[in-house]
């Protein structure tokens, strides 16, 4: 049986740094790289304050510099970005209040390929940004 994005979240190797044999990301051999966990990604969503918003990129370069290393792995990053999105998702199905859940919207761009593939769609990413701004 697939595992929920519930389980995704929690799930995994734990964080470490790698130093890279060759570039990788736009980092030169030699650089630490971050291979963070889905855990921190949604941390970091959470720790956004309202009205206020990060990029993908910028919550990589934020966490690397907390782990000590020169960037963090921009595939799994990504990739734990979209389970922390979505097992915010399973929690709204369930009735859970927007305001109790992972708020993603402030750091998954609507014109990102993230809200691309969110099961939502990016309309919620668009309408919670909106509503976060007007506030």
């Amino acid at each position: 049986m697939a595992k929920t994005w519930k389980q995704k979240l929690d799930g995994g190797k734990p964080a470490h740094v790698e130093v890279l044999s060759k570039p990788f990301g736009g980092a030169p051999e030699g650089a630490k790289m971050l291979i963070a966990t889905p855990r921190m990604v949604d941390d970091y969503m959470r720790a956004v304050p309202p009205g206020e918003t990060r990029s993908v990129s910028q919550m990589r370069t934020d966490l690397a510099k907390a782990y000590g290393a020169d960037i963090a792995c921009p595939i799994s990053t990504s990739i734990f970005a979209r389970i922390a999105a979505e097992a915010a998702l399973e929690d709204i199905e369930i009735g859970k209040p927007l305001s109790e859940v992972t708020p993603f919207w402030r750091v998954i761009d609507e014109k990102s390929s993230i809200a691309k593939k969110l099961s939502c769609g990016v309309d919620l990413v668009r309408s919670q940004r909106e509503q976060e701004a007007a506030t």
